[in-house]
């Protein structure tokens, strides 16, 4: 009895881990793994044959196809707008709030609303408000002399509108992090400028930004995973179109499987949208590498 409880006491700490490293494999290994192997088969969820291997092929006709060049520039067209607009926004939102104002708490509190709206929700409600003739938007753009656009419902107009919206529900989560961050910048430097007789935006320039650097890498990191997986609020305003100017590498992925049923070619595509973003992932760590 004893040497088994010195076994027991031995291995206690793997044992304790045993069962959340099944719920892992189970959850996350497995279904990459049988990912990969569809990938490499020809399968049609509504045909009647069995899957066929065809190697290759099938990354072949992803990469070549011209529809997934096109999601991708729009993947990162989209991507490109948001980040660079809701970094900038946060980092003037918590400017702001990181200033002592009456009911600051309070407006916190709102700022960071649009974060718990449900995605499909905001699609439905920015849909309405971005039609031509009966949405509200065109009509708030008519009080200062701007004419009629389609929003969403232009080829040319339907990234940015929808980048708009993301812009919004993201602002919030970016302000939080850089909000963390001047939190804990010390207040001896400001004091230091301020005696040397340092402007408000030197201040900013030299302190804040600098200080503040690898808390905008971390909110800009975040924001890039969760901007290229949307799919939501896309989807339901816009099912890709007009066309396929709306059509990311998300909504690709979903009409291969659910629309064409071509259960191999999606499972290719969803494994080279990964090593996309794994490869974005790296480039940005080895950029912060250098940098901090």
């Amino acid at each position: 009895m004893s040497s088994v409880s010195d076994w027991m006491n031995k291995k206690l700490y793997y044992l304790l881990l045993l069962p959340s490293l099944i719920i892992i494999l189970v959850i996350f290994v497995f279904p990459i793994i049988y990912t990969t192997l569809i990938s490499f088969h020809e399968f049609n969820l509504v045909s009647t044959e069995k899957p066929v291997f065809v190697g290759l092929d099938n990354y072949k006709k992803v990469i070549l196809s011209p529809r997934f060049r096109h999601a991708v520039l729009v993947t990162f067209y989209n991507l490109s707008l948001v980040i660079t607009s809701t970094i900038l926004l946060g980092f003037i939102t918590a400017l702001i709030f990181h200033q002592s104002f009456p009911a600051r708490s309070v407006a916190r509190t709102f700022a960071v609303i649009p974060m718990m709206a449900t995605p499909a929700a905001i699609g439905l409600i920015m849909m309405t408000m971005y039609h031509p003739t009966l949405g509200v938007a065109n009509y708030f753009l008519s009080f200062i002399g701007i004419p009629p656009q389609l929003w969403s419902y232009g080829p040319k107009s339907v990234i940015p509108a929808i980048s708009l919206i993301q812009i919004w529900r993201y602002t919030p989560l970016a302000m939080l992090f850089m909000l963390g961050g001047l939190a804990s910048i010390p207040e001896e430097p400001y004091e230091a400028a301020t005696v040397d007789g340092a402007t408000w935006w030197q201040k900013v320039r030299y302190i804040t930004l600098p200080l503040l650097r690898p808390h905008i890498f971390v909110a800009a990191m975040i924001l890039m995973i969760d901007v290229m997986k949307q799919f939501e609020i896309i989807f339901v305003m816009t099912k890709g179109g007009p066309g396929t100017a709306s059509e990311t590498i998300n909504i690709l992925l979903y009409l291969q499987a659910f629309s064409y049923f071509y259960i191999g070619e999606a499972s290719a595509l969803g494994l080279v949208f990964v090593a996309i973003m794994m490869a974005m992932i790296l480039i940005l760590l080895r950029y912060r590498r250098r940098k901090f």
